[in-house]
C-alpha cells in the first residue's frame, strides 16, 4: 500500500507544539462542553463517507503537550500512547463504531479562522490485530476541523497515523512528523456545532 508523508499537512507543530496562551486555555475551569457532527469522506479507492459525532469535554494544556513532545522525541510513539492512553478530553463516535475517547486535544488559529486537532486511538479490527498486520504500527488517528467565520468546518482525517520527532537538518529544531498508512488522508466536511 502507497505511504505517503505527511510533514506538518495539519500544521503538526500545533498538535503537540504550544500555541499561543491567549488561544489556549491553561485550565478547564468554566469550559463548555462542544459537540460537533460532520461527515468523514474517503478518497483511497472508492469514495466512501461516514458520518461521525465530535465531544470534546477539555483540553491539552501547553504544558501537558510539551512534555508529550518531549516523551515522543525520546522514547518514541508506543511510550507516548502509554503516557496519554489514559486521557479522557472527550470522545469521537463515527457510524458503525464504538467511541473513542480523545486523548490530545489541541485549539489555535490559522489564517485568523479557528483551528481543532483532536488525537485518539485509532479502530482496530480483530483479525488485524490477531494477524499482526503492518498497520499496526499505526496506532493514532488524528482529526483537524478548521471553522470558517460562520462557525462552519472542513478539514483533514488520517485514520491510521504513525507520529514521530525528526531533527530538522537545516534548522536545527525538532519538528513533529505524522505519517499517513494510506495514500491520502480523508477529507472532513460539513462540520457544525450541536450545542452552544
Amino acid at each position: 500500500m502507497k505511504r505517503i508523508t505527511i510533514s506538518i499537512v495539519l500544521a503538526a507543530c500545533s498538535l503537540m507544539i504550544p500555541v499561543a496562551a491567549s488561544a489556549q486555555k491553561k485550565s478547564d475551569e468554566g469550559f463548555t462542553k462542544e459537540v460537533y457532527t460532520g461527515t468523514l469522506v474517503n478518497m483511497n479507492g472508492r469514495t466512501l463517507s461516514t458520518g461521525f459525532n465530535l465531544t470534546i469535554t477539555a483540553r491539552t494544556s501547553d504544558e501537558e503537550a510539551q512534555q508529550y513532545r518531549s516523551i515522543l522525541a525520546s522514547e518514541g510513539q508506543e511510550d507516548l500512547l502509554k503516557a496519554i492512553h489514559k486521557n479522557n478530553l472527550g470522545y469521537i463516535a463515527a457510524t458503525g463504531q464504538t467511541r473513542r475517547d480523545l486523548l490530545v486535544v489541541r485549539e489555535g488559529q490559522i489564517e485568523g479562522n479557528r483551528r481543532i486537532i483532536a488525537v485518539f486511538e485509532r479502530w482496530q479490527g480483530f483479525f488485524e490485530v490477531r494477524g499482526g498486520y503492518r498497520s499496526t504500527d499505526y496506532p493514532y488517528s488524528i482529526i483537524e476541523i478548521v471553522f470558517d467565520q460562520k462557525g462552519r468546518g472542513t478539514g483533514t482525517f488520517v485514520g491510521l497515523a504513525q507520529v514521530r520527532m525528526k531533527m530538522d537538518k537545516k534548522t536545527e529544531q525538532w519538528r513533529l512528523e505524522i505519517e499517513n498508512f494510506g495514500s491520502f488522508p480523508a477529507k472532513v466536511m460539513g462540520v457544525i456545532r450541536r450545542n452552544k
